[in-house]
Protein backbone atom coordinates (compact mmCIF):
# COMPACT_ATOMS: atom_id res chain seq x y z
CA UNK A 1 0.00 0.00 0.00
CA UNK A 2 1.41 3.38 -0.96
CA UNK A 3 0.93 5.87 1.84
CA UNK A 4 2.16 9.44 2.06
CA UNK A 5 2.79 11.49 5.20
CA UNK A 6 -0.22 13.60 6.16
CA UNK A 7 0.17 16.65 8.41
CA UNK A 8 -2.23 16.05 11.29
CA UNK A 9 -4.08 19.29 10.49
CA UNK A 10 -4.74 17.92 6.98
CA UNK A 11 -6.12 14.55 8.14
CA UNK A 12 -9.70 14.11 7.04
CA UNK A 13 -11.86 11.24 8.23
CA UNK A 14 -15.48 10.46 8.83
CA UNK A 15 -14.95 9.66 12.51
CA UNK A 16 -18.03 7.57 13.17
CA UNK A 17 -17.52 5.58 9.98
CA UNK A 18 -13.80 5.04 10.63
CA UNK A 19 -14.20 4.00 14.27
CA UNK A 20 -17.68 2.50 14.33
CA UNK A 21 -18.21 0.92 10.92
CA UNK A 22 -14.78 0.33 9.40
CA UNK A 23 -12.92 -0.32 12.69
CA UNK A 24 -9.18 -0.18 13.07
CA UNK A 25 -6.33 -2.22 14.48
CA UNK A 26 -4.61 -0.95 17.61
CA UNK A 27 -1.11 -2.34 18.06
CA UNK A 28 1.04 -1.78 21.13
CA UNK A 29 4.55 -2.99 21.84
CA UNK A 30 7.99 -2.86 20.25
CA UNK A 31 8.42 -3.99 16.66
CA UNK A 32 12.25 -4.20 16.83
CA UNK A 33 12.05 -6.44 19.90
CA UNK A 34 9.33 -8.60 18.33
CA UNK A 35 7.18 -7.94 21.40
CA UNK A 36 3.77 -6.59 20.38
CA UNK A 37 0.12 -7.49 20.05
CA UNK A 38 -2.88 -6.15 18.18
CA UNK A 39 -6.62 -5.89 18.67
CA UNK A 40 -9.54 -4.52 16.70
CA UNK A 41 -10.93 -1.22 17.98
CA UNK A 42 -14.29 0.30 17.13
CA UNK A 43 -14.59 2.81 19.98
CA UNK A 44 -12.44 5.91 20.02
CA UNK A 45 -11.91 9.33 18.52
CA UNK A 46 -9.47 11.88 17.18
CA UNK A 47 -9.31 15.42 18.47
CA UNK A 48 -7.38 18.00 20.44
CA UNK A 49 -6.52 17.87 24.13
CA UNK A 50 -3.98 19.93 26.04
CA UNK A 51 -3.18 21.78 22.79
CA UNK A 52 -2.04 18.52 21.16
CA UNK A 53 -3.53 16.33 18.45
CA UNK A 54 -4.72 13.13 20.13
CA UNK A 55 -6.21 9.75 19.42
CA UNK A 56 -8.41 8.37 22.16
CA UNK A 57 -9.00 4.63 22.45
CA UNK A 58 -10.14 2.13 25.04
CA UNK A 59 -8.83 -1.29 26.07
CA UNK A 60 -10.38 -3.75 28.51
CA UNK A 61 -7.90 -5.17 31.03
CA UNK A 62 -8.63 -8.80 30.13
CA UNK A 63 -7.46 -8.21 26.55
CA UNK A 64 -3.96 -9.51 25.84
CA UNK A 65 -3.11 -6.16 24.22
CA UNK A 66 -3.70 -4.46 27.58
CA UNK A 67 -0.37 -5.72 28.95
CA UNK A 68 1.42 -4.26 25.91
CA UNK A 69 -0.26 -0.85 26.02
CA UNK A 70 0.57 -0.69 29.73
CA UNK A 71 4.20 -1.78 29.27
CA UNK A 72 5.11 0.35 26.25
CA UNK A 73 4.84 4.08 25.68
CA UNK A 74 3.57 4.00 22.09
CA UNK A 75 0.80 2.48 20.02
CA UNK A 76 -0.49 2.66 16.47
CA UNK A 77 -3.93 2.73 14.89
CA UNK A 78 -4.23 1.31 11.39
CA UNK A 79 -7.22 1.37 9.06
CA UNK A 80 -7.33 -1.31 6.40
CA UNK A 81 -9.08 -1.20 3.03
CA UNK A 82 -12.66 -2.57 3.09
CA UNK A 83 -11.56 -5.74 1.27
CA UNK A 84 -9.47 -6.63 4.34
CA UNK A 85 -12.37 -6.44 6.81
CA UNK A 86 -11.99 -10.20 7.45
CA UNK A 87 -8.47 -9.51 8.79
CA UNK A 88 -9.85 -6.96 11.28
CA UNK A 89 -12.57 -9.41 12.31
CA UNK A 90 -9.99 -12.15 12.90
CA UNK A 91 -7.74 -9.79 14.90
CA UNK A 92 -10.78 -8.86 16.97
CA UNK A 93 -12.02 -12.38 17.59
CA UNK A 94 -8.83 -14.24 18.55
CA UNK A 95 -6.31 -13.73 21.31
CA UNK A 96 -2.63 -13.23 20.64
CA UNK A 97 -2.03 -15.36 23.76
CA UNK A 98 -3.11 -18.46 21.84
CA UNK A 99 -1.80 -17.95 18.30
CA UNK A 100 -0.06 -15.61 15.90
CA UNK A 101 -3.31 -14.01 14.84
CA UNK A 102 -1.51 -11.26 12.90
CA UNK A 103 0.09 -13.82 10.56
CA UNK A 104 -3.15 -15.78 10.42
CA UNK A 105 -4.94 -12.58 9.31
CA UNK A 106 -2.40 -12.24 6.49
CA UNK A 107 -1.03 -8.92 7.75
CA UNK A 108 2.57 -7.78 7.47
CA UNK A 109 3.91 -5.85 10.47
CA UNK A 110 6.53 -3.23 9.55
CA UNK A 111 8.40 -0.52 11.42
CA UNK A 112 6.56 2.73 12.03
CA UNK A 113 8.20 6.06 11.27
CA UNK A 114 8.04 7.69 14.71
CA UNK A 115 7.15 5.06 17.34
CA UNK A 116 8.28 1.61 18.46
CA UNK A 117 4.91 -0.08 17.88
CA UNK A 118 4.49 -1.55 14.39
CA UNK A 119 2.17 -0.61 11.56
CA UNK A 120 0.94 -2.85 8.74
CA UNK A 121 2.06 -2.81 5.12
CA UNK A 122 -1.57 -3.32 4.07
CA UNK A 123 -2.91 -0.28 5.98
CA UNK A 124 -4.43 2.63 4.08
CA UNK A 125 -4.20 4.91 7.14
CA UNK A 126 -1.61 4.82 9.92
CA UNK A 127 -1.72 6.95 13.08
CA UNK A 128 1.34 6.75 15.36
CA UNK A 129 0.83 7.76 18.99
CA UNK A 130 2.70 8.30 22.25
CA UNK A 131 0.66 7.66 25.40
CA UNK A 132 0.10 10.83 27.42
CA UNK A 133 -2.86 9.93 29.67
CA UNK A 134 -4.80 6.93 30.93
CA UNK A 135 -7.60 6.30 33.38
CA UNK A 136 -10.13 3.60 34.10
CA UNK A 137 -13.85 4.15 33.56
CA UNK A 138 -15.67 4.53 36.86
CA UNK A 139 -19.35 3.50 36.67
CA UNK A 140 -20.28 6.11 39.28
CA UNK A 141 -19.24 8.75 36.72
CA UNK A 142 -21.68 7.58 34.01
CA UNK A 143 -24.29 10.31 33.76
CA UNK A 144 -26.38 8.17 31.42
CA UNK A 145 -26.95 4.89 33.29
CA UNK A 146 -27.58 3.01 30.03
CA UNK A 147 -23.82 3.11 29.36
CA UNK A 148 -23.34 0.52 32.08
CA UNK A 149 -25.14 -2.04 29.87
CA UNK A 150 -21.84 -2.34 27.99
CA UNK A 151 -20.21 -3.73 31.15
CA UNK A 152 -22.34 -6.63 32.34
CA UNK A 153 -19.20 -8.34 33.68
CA UNK A 154 -17.88 -5.19 35.36
CA UNK A 155 -14.96 -5.19 32.91
CA UNK A 156 -14.56 -1.45 32.53
CA UNK A 157 -12.28 -0.09 29.84
CA UNK A 158 -9.09 1.79 30.41
CA UNK A 159 -9.11 5.03 28.42
CA UNK A 160 -5.90 6.09 26.67
CA UNK A 161 -5.02 9.40 25.06
CA UNK A 162 -2.15 9.19 22.62
CA UNK A 163 -0.46 12.26 21.26
CA UNK A 164 -0.42 11.86 17.49
CA UNK A 165 3.22 11.98 16.36
CA UNK A 166 2.84 10.92 12.73
CA UNK A 167 0.08 10.16 10.22
CA UNK A 168 0.37 8.55 6.79
CA UNK A 169 -2.30 7.42 4.40
CA UNK A 170 -3.72 7.17 0.94
CA UNK A 171 -4.89 10.38 -0.74
CA UNK A 172 -8.51 10.07 0.42
CA UNK A 173 -7.40 10.71 4.03
CA UNK A 174 -5.64 14.00 3.20
CA UNK A 175 -7.28 17.37 2.77
CA UNK A 176 -5.59 19.53 0.13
Amino acid sequence: MTRNPIPVDKLTVSPHDLWGTQAMILTAGDFAAGDFNAMAVAWGSFGTMWDRPIAMCVVRPQRYTYQFIEKYSTFTLCALPPALRPAIDLIGSKSGRDSNKIAEAGLTPVAASAVAAPIYAEAELVVECRKIFRTVYEPAQFIDPSIDRNYLKGDYHWLYFGEILAVAGVASYARP
